[in-house]
């Protein structure tokens, strides 16, 4: 297996059409082909089924061209950080993030970077907790930006605070709790509720949540496995939801911090290896530090 023979299944694949593939990788139809029966063989699986008129992917390559855009992706990164190893006008920093929440000072501290170091290039990864975590650990990401408890600190991990963020009711800014300054559990009772069991929200939120939740009836809550999920369905009324605080406008929401004395405030910044070798590292923690 040859990376030729991935990109030309990925063109076919996209395009469903052989000319159109070999026209996009100018080569010819014939060495598309060649190129697709070489892979099927090397698999042992049919990847596509080809009519006179059509090409359609099979169940097998349906599933293969995830992972043929990601090996693809992999490689051009590979290529690309040893175009940097002995190109100087090229800085890359690989930035893991799996929050909006992460993003709001993410954010900052790339335009600060963008306006004093020309030749800076982040890469950023924005996946699942558990792969951000495993391709943490095995150094394919430099920096990890995440909530201070939901992050195991193994030896030579060093933690930097950034900034803290208040735990929040989400709520739609039509709702009568919307103009509050703080709002109590005692008065989110009598509400409907939207739990979000994910990696991507701080434990303490789902901690929250659950507290709640158990003193509600099974109609009155309406569980889902992602941020923006629970995020859609608080804004169409389907009740309140418990995260983060985000800084991020959105004229159908509102975020109001809770009152009650144990939704302390998040400690939210940027773990990173003891010892990394990278110097644009250091630089772009300093940076965060001060935004």
């Amino acid at each position: 297996m040859n990376t030729q023979q991935l990109e030309t299944f990925v063109q076919v694949a996209e395009n469903l059409n052989f000319a159109r593939a070999a026209e996009a990788l100018n080569i010819t139809q014939s060495a598309v082909s060649r190129q697709i029966h070489a892979l099927e063989d090397e698999l042992g699986a049919k990847l596509l089924h080809r009519t006179t008129r059509t090409v359609t992917l099979t169940p097998a390559g349906i599933s293969f061209l995830t992972d043929a855009k990601h090996i693809i992706g992999r490689l051009k990164f590979a290529v690309g950080k040893i175009q940097h190893q002995t190109d100087s006008d090229i800085q890359i920093l690989s930035i893991g993030c799996g929050n909006d929440a992460h993003l709001e000072f993410l954010h900052k501290a790339l335009s600060v970077c963008h306006d004093e170091i020309p030749a800076f290039h982040p890469f950023l990864r924005i996946i699942s907790h558990r792969s951000l975590l495993n391709l943490f650990y095995q150094g394919e990401i430099e920096v990890l930006a995440g909530f201070r408890n939901d992050i195991p600190v193994k030896g030579g991990i060093i933690f930097n605070e950034i900034s803290r963020l208040s735990l929040c009711c989400v709520l739609p800014r039509s709702h009568p709790y919307a103009n509050k300054e703080k709002i109590y559990q005692q008065e989110l009772l009598s509400e409907s509720l939207v739990t979000c069991s994910s990696y991507a929200i701080p434990g303490q939120a789902i901690e929250y949540q659950n507290r709640i939740a158990e003193y509600m009836s099974p109609e009155a809550v309406h569980p889902c496995d992602n941020p923006q999920a629970a995020l859609a369905l608080v804004r169409a009324g389907y009740g309140y939801s418990i995260l983060p605080e985000s800084r991020f406008h959105d004229d159908g929401l509102c975020y109001i911090p809770l009152a009650d004395p144990e939704s302390r405030p998040l400690s939210c910044g940027l773990f990173y290896k003891k010892g990394a070798s990278n110097p644009l590292l250091k630089k772009f923690i300093s940076i965060a530090e001060k935004v």
